[in-house]
């Protein structure tokens, strides 16, 4: 058919959608309602940001079958677009073109997924023992915080620990080493992330247009947290001398490139990924009142009553656990936009019409959508923790898409699929295993975590 949507008129048409995106509807809305008045889960429209050098138009593909050709690499060229159009300067990271940002057809992509595979392998040697250490400490403080006010703020503690545990299972590094990495390195991280992905994200913190004029209306220089990235490069460079020797000798990288493919791996893939995530998974859980607490503590207890710590096989047998953590991964994932670059002209199918892709074109696929798919997904906008559970639950995680591939692949160096997908179902599920463990009950509050 031919496909629906407009991109309006040149820069008339563009600056509507921008302002429907962020100002006036919000991209939840946004998406469905475009979707709504074309009929249609494929359709072009434009992305924001908008700014001079970015070309914003694209296909959206919300739903589970077209939103799987990005997935497809004969069809799909990634390079350049982890973050839509807009591409942040390669003076972020150090001057290094990371490997997230490489096609699978460059020969440098295959070379850093493997050195990030063996990081994580190396990293698993440790990564249970130091995510439970951290984990404590996070705990202890909520629990200091709860006794003397009665309530306690997870957001900076929560991503103490994840910093702290990060640098020693990938690194190898131990922040105390360097009193400022320690305190701070994690707000270092939020600043490098946050100067990167300002022009595409919906904030909220200043009032419109405020917003529009000063953080959607042109790229942010990278002098703004030059500072911070050298402290950063310099800790892994001293501490952290085993894996980027381990990169150079072994996977042909240099020093730099290894250097600052690590730190984004470290900062921008896992510290941002869980940021995102971990909050998600507690407040979800902290403000259940179908009574999921009760029935995730009796299943963590029951598994845990002839164990003596918590592992990976503990883990699997926890098929309420691991649900609940896929239903918020389907619900909220950590990262809701994906795209893809069409290599030639293609045919993209959706569940009831099929539409011509051509040559260059932008795919949009917007995860919030395409995981509440009402042809996939019972009741889609419902949570429910069961959802992945028995064989009808197993199938249904082919349709789980938030690690760039479907939770039932498994990543390849020819892939583009999240290195650590099985790390991160994991971790979450010993989060929520951990706490239900060792209190018999907590509650989130509707506000911030």
């Amino acid at each position: 058919k031919p496909m629906p949507g407009t991109y309006g008129l040149p820069l008339v048409g563009p600056l509507k959608d921008r302002l429907d995106y962020f100002w006036f509807q919000g991209p939840e809305t946004f998406f469905k309602a475009r979707s709504a008045a074309y009929k249609s889960t494929v359709f072009r429209t434009n992305i924001p940001p908008t700014f001079f050098g970015v070309n914003p138009r694209v296909v959206a593909v919300l739903d589970c079958s077209s939103f799987s050709s990005l997935f497809d690499n004969t069809l799909i060229d990634k390079s350049d677009v982890l973050i839509g159009p807009y591409c942040p300067s390669p003076n972020f990271t150090g001057g290094t073109r990371v490997g997230v940002y490489l096609d699978t057809t460059d020969p440098k992509h295959s070379r850093i997924k493997n050195f990030c595979f063996d990081l994580l392998k190396r990293s698993s040697r440790v990564w249970i023992s130091e995510f439970l250490l951290n984990l404590d400490a996070l705990l202890t403080t909520a629990e200091a915080d709860i006794a003397s006010s009665g309530s306690s703020s997870l957001l900076v503690p929560l991503q103490k620990c994840i910093f702290n545990f990060l640098c020693k299972s990938l690194v190898g590094a131990d922040p105390k080493v360097s009193p400022e990495i320690a305190e701070n390195g994690f707000i270092m991280l939020d600043k490098w992330l946050a100067f990167q992905i300002l022009p595409t994200q919906k904030i909220g913190v200043i009032p419109q247009p405020f917003e529009e004029l000063l953080l959607h209306s042109f790229p942010f220089p990278s002098f703004l947290v030059s500072s911070d990235y050298k402290k950063l490069y310099e800790f892994v460079e001293k501490e952290g001398r085993e894996v980027v020797k381990l990169a150079e000798d072994e996977y042909g990288l240099t020093k730099s490139d290894a250097i600052n493919n690590i730190l984004f791996v470290l900062g921008f893939n896992a510290f941002g990924g869980f940021s995102v995530f971990l909050p998600a998974l507690i407040t979800t859980v902290g403000r259940d009142k179908s009574g999921l607490r009760d029935r995730l503590r009796a299943e963590v207890r029951k598994v845990m009553a002839d164990k003596t710590e918590l592992d990976f096989k503990a883990v699997v047998e926890m098929e309420l656990v691991r649900s609940t953590v896929y239903e918020v991964l389907r619900m909220n994932p950590p990262v809701p936009l994906q795209y893809g670059r069409a290599r030639s002209d293609f045919v993209v199918n959706s569940h009831e019409s099929s539409y011509k892709v051509e040559k260059g074109e932008l795919l949009c696929g917007y995860q919030p959508l395409v995981m509440r798919d009402p042809v996939v997904f019972d009741d889609p906008d419902t949570f429910m923790p069961d959802r992945f559970t028995g064989a009808k639950g197993k199938e249904l995680l082919q349709y789980l898409f938030w690690s760039n591939g479907p939770e039932t692949a498994t990543p390849t160096a020819g892939d583009k699929q999240c290195a650590a997908k099985d790390f991160v179902v994991f971790t979450a599920c010993m989060l929520v295993a951990e706490i239900l463990n060792k209190y018999d009950d907590f509650e989130c509050d509707d506000g911030n975590l």
